[in-house]
């Protein structure tokens, strides 16, 4: 039995149908380089999930829409009318899916009627791996496939951002959403953040795997401290512009930056944008990296991004750096970093297959023994972006 299956026959028992639904899914999303990048006019470097939310649906013959989450039974069906999908409070979790289908019918797309549509995520809770934009991606190719639509996946993508940054009112950047919508199988994407150019870059990881490392920790300095360094960031450009005709930091180059620096005047501002530029550097770099099949080399490049985010952006902490440590002193281990925004949420490690196992002990020895609670360890395969499950499931 799949979990296709179950979903179905809990879709039929929660929805009393005897209906058979169409299954979809949105992966989550790993960011494997490029972290800070994206609001500094740079790339970022993500890869979709192999786990991620799964949205059945079938239409109804009337303008209600039904949602259900396994994830929230206590909230039991969520309904609103097609003709009112205006943000709502009380509907907690169902904005997300009410807001894309809103943007989608505000882009003239045809959403004449109403569906029932259950959703199942398995991303982890808190791993800061984007199930929000999974949510929204789900109920993009659901809409599209229910409905006829034939909606072109950048635009769609686009909305789910738009569902974030207007519906929500969180000042999120594209790359979730991108990463999500567009994702490929054993491929990562290096983006610009600001043309949405794009490039697949294979990832054979062959005798190796993919292991994210949560901290456990309630990342309650996050928001205040990524404004923070965005204001530092957008203050070395304004006195770089003193000479430079540039607009963000992932303009420059090394040498263009060493040569100028020393018109940043606060030293901290300097170390903030040293980061910005050189971690742009290293997604290009990392695209090459992984186009010679050189995963020795993209590893290097990881850790390589860990010290600059410790040391020159300051924003990882007691946890991440007790895990990535620990990481790079086990066997096996090729690249270890933080990903995600910092201050707690998780780690990403690449490491041979066969010593997976021990890794995950001795890193849950060594962050038990430091911080005193321990993390929670998932192996991640790098699947294709959202999609509708026909047979593979």
């Amino acid at each position: 039995m799949t979990i296709t299956t179950d979903l179905i026959k809990e879709f039929q028992t929660i929805f009393n149908t005897t209906v058979t639904p169409r299954t979809f899914f949105a992966p989550g999303r790993m960011n494997l380089i490029g972290e800070h990048t994206d609001y500094n006019g740079g790339h970022v470097f993500p890869a979709s999930l192999s786990f991620g939310t799964y949205a059945l649906g079938s239409k109804r013959d009337d303008q209600l829409l039904r949602f259900y989450s396994m994830n929230f039974p206590e909230a039991g069906i969520i309904e609103c009318d097609l003709s009112n999908l205006s943000f709502d409070e009380e509907a907690g979790w169902a904005n997300y899916p009410k807001g894309m289908l809103l943007y989608m019918k505000e882009a003239g797309k045809p959403i004449l009627q109403g569906a029932d549509i259950l959703f199942y995520g398995n991303i982890p809770n808190g791993a800061g791996l984007s199930s929000s934009a999974s949510i929204e991606l789900a109920t993009g190719v659901l809409a599209n496939g229910l409905f006829d639509l034939e909606m072109e996946r950048i635009p769609m993508v686009l909305l789910g951002q738009k569902v974030e940054n207007e519906y929500i009112g969180v000042n999120s950047g594209i790359m979730d959403q991108f990463a999500i919508g567009m994702g490929k199988e054993n491929h990562a994407i290096l983006l610009n953040c600001q043309t949405l150019d794009y490039e697949y870059a294979p990832i054979v990881l062959a005798d190796h795997t993919v292991v994210i490392i949560n901290t456990n920790k309630q990342r309650t300095l996050a928001g205040s401290k990524y404004n923070e360094r965005r204001s530092q960031c957008e203050e070395a450009v304004g006195e770089l512009q003193q000479k430079l005709t540039i607009g963000s930091l992932g303009e420059l180059s090394a040498e263009q930056f060493e040569e100028n620096k020393h018109l940043i005047t606060d030293s901290t501002n300097q170390k903030r944008a040293k980061h910005a530029v050189y971690e742009n550097l290293r997604t290009l770099e990392a695209l090459e990296k992984l186009q010679q099949d050189d995963l020795i080399g993209f590893g290097q490049l990881m850790n390589e991004s860990h010290l600059s985010l410790r040391d020159d952006y300051e924003v990882t902490g007691i946890e991440l750096d007790t895990i990535v440590q620990a990481a790079w002193d086990q066997d096996g281990v090729i690249g270890a970093r933080m990903t995600g925004a910092g201050f707690g949420g998780c780690a990403i490690a690449i490491v041979e297959k066969d010593k997976a196992e021990e890794f995950k002990l001795n890193i849950n020895k060594k962050y038990l023994e430091v911080v005193g609670y321990e993390a929670t360890f998932y192996t991640a395969a790098i699947g294709d972006g959202a999609r509708e499950l026909l047979e593979e499931c």
